[in-house]
């Protein structure tokens, strides 16, 4: 028969949902991921010991003075094993998965027991539920909701389901058929007969479906790890994949205190919540003689009241710990401000060093971090969807090309900090005569007829397959033998030690070569391809998002005696202790952080002479003006002086300046524009210079209207458009300017009207002018952002009326050389490009309204010398 294939139309299908459907997907993955995070601050948030005091007061409340002193001893284990977080944040994941799946689950049961076509529906759908291996259910989670908490959820909940719902069914259908027969003689109604005389019999049959349906959801943590899910998962997760022993009994044993502590309290939940539970726990304490005292119980009243007060010591703990932490936290380099950097890795032993290398630095820079353990595959897909901020292990442009070429899209290469390396075949040098890829031929009895390889998703073992085999005729000889590449380094290890012959992919640099006396065989027909180059790839956001570290990162570079020690260093480490393996490495090559990232400025946290002092800024909402005041608010918050920010017209600004209502404003339009307001209140102000010029005034058209080029060329075309200029403020000077002067030197008068409106007005009907390619003359000035977004033709004054170009002052109010010395200093010498200016202008657009602050902040950020240039500090 022909084969039939299907997998073509699920690829299809997946990709139409990803196409139509994403907002579906983003808000499922919000609410599962917000509930995670709710569920999770909670467990997680507390001193572990008080929250382990917490899980064995339920415990003694449920099953006595025995599983509880065991339940505080298993938790207090976890947490000596230094996996207390790992283990709250999988016992978040098992609670909102288990939640949800009870909700859905004991529901549709009942339909199920009341219905036997519902029953019939359902039976084949549970059944493809449970057997379907449950790492099939991640594929399409992680293509949907991208790596982390939500596809681990997600599986979680369609692997639990079933028996839930099988076991709902069953308790209900198992009731005597004569008892609901009697309720119904009686008059009950069908809705009562289910909650009074079903449900009740029927709880320790659905109460062992949720312990089944918790169990299954803790079953499913090692699975949900591979996805990112965090927790005990990952820890097991990395622990297989990097063969690590000692993590994997570890992180195990966590697993097993879990699974034992759940069972054992939902077990014995049924005596609390069900009659008959209720009936039996009450014989067997009556019928108990000795040692009464172990099966005490305290009441709920007794129960809640412990658990009410040790919850609120591990909450006032944590808040006490939370303010120590940001106090001590103010006094460092403190770059990050808290914002969280997701880093993602393949298990390479590179991979490994650099991401916690930079895990280490970055929160040395106040940065928090979060760490996932990933193949190949699914890091790239995280990357692209932004899940994931960067990975440092790419390895372009052959091991990862396929990855590379379907996300290139959506990712950035912040380019390659270490190269050229090099993919290789190896063998322990006391195989004899095997010196090249060419004399494997024929020796494939020698190896066992195979390869050793790694990751079947890492982009070398796609080359050694397709290309480096055939090109020696090694293909039907040898078997690439797909593992991981801890599993490769065990065998290689193991071989040696036999004096066994062994072939094993390998790369250079790696320690192995290093520990072991090992040969590189030879490529003379270059198979394998260059050497290629380790990169950093980031999300096509990430730049915007956290320049700062973009721009530490396309600047990172290591030697291979730098990474060669690292790696060593982390090996010595241990398992789970690779950060402790990085700051000792970093204490053995001082001045390393400072040099990979440096503090914007040159260590901005540098106070003034001044700091302390509250300076009153005040703008208009022009771009020049709003640009330069959110700079300089952010640059004087960073030398330690207090700011304000007022929005006001020119008039009321200028009248604030003169009666020392307002220190200062960045954006005086001199000779010309605010002449009238400067020949007002000069006696009572202070100019600091010009800091930007010079300018232009000018009337613009798009450039697609043809025959208008000069001020000139505007008589007799009042028509085409509509015998209007649309202008900006009333109050602007150069509106008075274009009144007075301009339309009268170029006899525009009586032919236009000049619309007073506001510059987002002005622009906002140019912009619409420009979508319908409709005639529009507007008042325009250099610089502007909008010259770079639209194709404008600014209008020649061959008469000058408009005069000379003009300078940007900053003004200040009479007394503000005295009340702020150092900081008249630095105005004083305040200057920016126009480059410097329309980019940080254009990065307040992107930012948009509201968000200046913040964007003039990413300027900042992207131009770290700007602040000790601008408002340096004095020894």
């Amino acid at each position: 028969m022909p084969r039939f294939t299907f997998g073509a139309w699920v690829e299809d299908a997946v990709d139409w949902l990803q196409s139509n459907l994403t907002w579906i997907f983003d808000a499922i993955k919000t609410v599962l991921g917000g509930m995670y995070d709710g569920v999770n601050a909670v467990l997680g948030g507390g001193e572990p010991l008080l929250m382990a005091g917490i899980f064995a007061v339920i415990a003694f409340w449920l099953r006595g003075v025995v599983p509880a002193v065991l339940t505080f001893v298993g938790f207090a284990l976890i947490d000596s094993l230094a996996l207390w977080d790992e283990a709250m944040a999988t016992l978040s994941l098992v609670v909102v998965a288990a939640v949800i799946t009870i909700v859905i689950a004991v529901p549709m049961g009942i339909w199920a027991a009341r219905n036997n076509r519902v029953s019939s529906a359902l039976r084949p759908v549970l059944d493809v539920m449970q057997t379907m291996p449950a790492f099939v259910y991640l594929i399409p989670g992680v293509m949907f909701f991208g790596v982390g908490v939500t596809p681990g959820v997600i599986a979680t909940i369609v692997f639990a389901m079933p028996p839930g719902v099988r076991m709902t069914e069953l308790g209900i259908r198992q009731v005597d058929s004569e008892l609901v027969e009697a309720a119904e003689a009686f008059g009950t109604t069908p809705k009562h007969t289910l909650t009074r005389v079903q449900l009740p019999l029927a709880l320790p049959t659905i109460m062992a479906g949720i312990n089944q349906v918790i169990m299954l959801a803790l079953s499913m943590v090692v699975i949900g790890g591979m996805a990112g899910a965090g927790g005990l998962g990952e820890k097991v997760y990395a622990a297989i994949t990097q063969l690590q022993v000692g993590l994997a009994a570890e992180s195990g044993i966590a697993v097993v205190i879990l699974a034992m502590y759940l069972d054992r309290m939902t077990g014995a939940l049924n005596e609390r919540v069900s009659p008959l539970g209720r009936r039996a726990a009450a014989k067997a304490a009556a019928g108990a003689r000795k040692l009464k005292f172990a099966h005490y119980k305290p009441g709920t009243a007794v129960a809640m009241t412990g658990v009410v007060v040790l919850a609120l010591v591990a909450g006032g703990l944590n808040i006490a710990g939370s303010a120590d932490s940001d106090a001590s936290q103010a006094d460092s380099a403190n770059v990050g401000k808290g914002q969280k950097i997701n880093m993602g890795y393949i298990p390479w032993d590179e991979g490994i060093a650099s991401t916690f290398l930079w895990k280490e630095i970055l929160e040395q820079r106040g940065f928090e971090t979060g760490m996932t353990q990933l193949d190949a595959g699914p890091l790239y897909s995280g990357v692209a969807r932004g899940d994931i901020d960067f990975q440092t292990d790419s390895w372009l442009p052959t091991t990862h090309k396929d990855y590379w070429d379907k996300y290139s899209d959506q990712l950035d290469d912040l380019g390659s900090w270490y190269g050229p390396t090099s993919l290789e075949l190896t063998v322990p040098s006391y195989v004899k005569g095997i010196d090249s890829l060419e004399d494997l031929k024929g020796q494939g009895k020698k190896f066992d007829g195979k390869i050793i390889g790694i990751e079947s998703s890492a982009g070398m073992m796609g080359t050694l397959n397709k290309k480096v085999l055939k090109e020696y005729g090694l293909e039907g000889e040898y078997e690439v033998v797909s593992s991981s590449t801890s599993s490769m380094l065990a065998e290689l290890n193991s071989s040696i030690k036999k004096k066994e012959p062994v072939v094993v992919t390998l790369w250079s640099p790696h320690w192995a070569y290093g520990k072991h006396d090992l040969k590189k065989l030879k490529d003379p027909k270059g198979a394998w391809g260059k050497g290629e180059e380790v990169h950093t790839v980031a999300h096509k956001g990430f730049a915007k998002k956290s320049p700062t570290v973009a721009k530490w990162l396309k600047d990172f570079k290591l030697s291979e005696k730098q990474l060669t020690s690292l790696e060593n260093e982390i090996q010595g480490a241990g398992q789970g202790q690779e950060q402790d393996g990085v700051r000792t490495w970093l204490k053995k090559n001082p001045g390393l952080v400072d040099k990979l990232a440096p503090v914007p400025g040159g260590g901005g946290a540098q106070q003034g002479k001044d700091a302390g002092k509250t300076v009153n800024m005040g703008y208009f909402p022009w771009d020049e003006a709003i640009a330069s005041t959110y700079l300089w608010q952010n640059m004087l918050e960073d030398r330690g002086y207090k700011t304000s920010v007022k929005q006001l017209d020119p008039g009321p600004l200028y009248t604030g300046l003169a009666q020392g209502q307002l220190d200062v404003q960045f954006d005086s339009w001199l000779p010309t524009t605010h002449k009238d307001y400067w020949d007002r209140y000069k006696e009572n102000l202070t100019d600091l210079g010009s800091w930007y010029g010079p300018t232009s005034l000018e009337l613009s058209v798009p450039s697609y209207v043809k025959g208008i080029d000069t001020l000139e060329d505007l008589k007799g075309q009042g028509k085409k458009f509509d015998g209007k200029i649309i202008g900006i403020e009333s109050s602007a000077g150069m509106m008075g300017t274009l009144n007075k002067k301009v339309l009268k030197e170029y006899g525009l008068e009586g032919e236009y009207e000049v619309v007073s409106s506001s510059t987002s007005s002005m622009l906002a009907e140019l912009n619409r002018s420009i979508k319908k390619k409709e005639p529009v003359v507007v008042t325009l000035w250099s610089p502007h952002w909008a010259y770079g977004k639209h194709d404008l033709k600014k209008l020649k004054d061959p008469k000058g009326a408009w005069g000379k170009g003009e300078q940007i002052h900053t003004v200040a109010k009479k007394d503000f050389a005295k009340d702020f010395p150092e900081l008249t200093g630095w105005l004083k010498d305040f200057k920016l490009s126009e480059a410097q200016l329309a980019s940080l202008e254009v990065e307040l657009q992107k930012g948009g309204a509201g968000n200046e602050k913040e964007s003039a902040r990413r300027w900042m950020d992207a131009n770290p010398d700007v602040v000790a240039k601008l408002a340096p500090v004095g020894s």
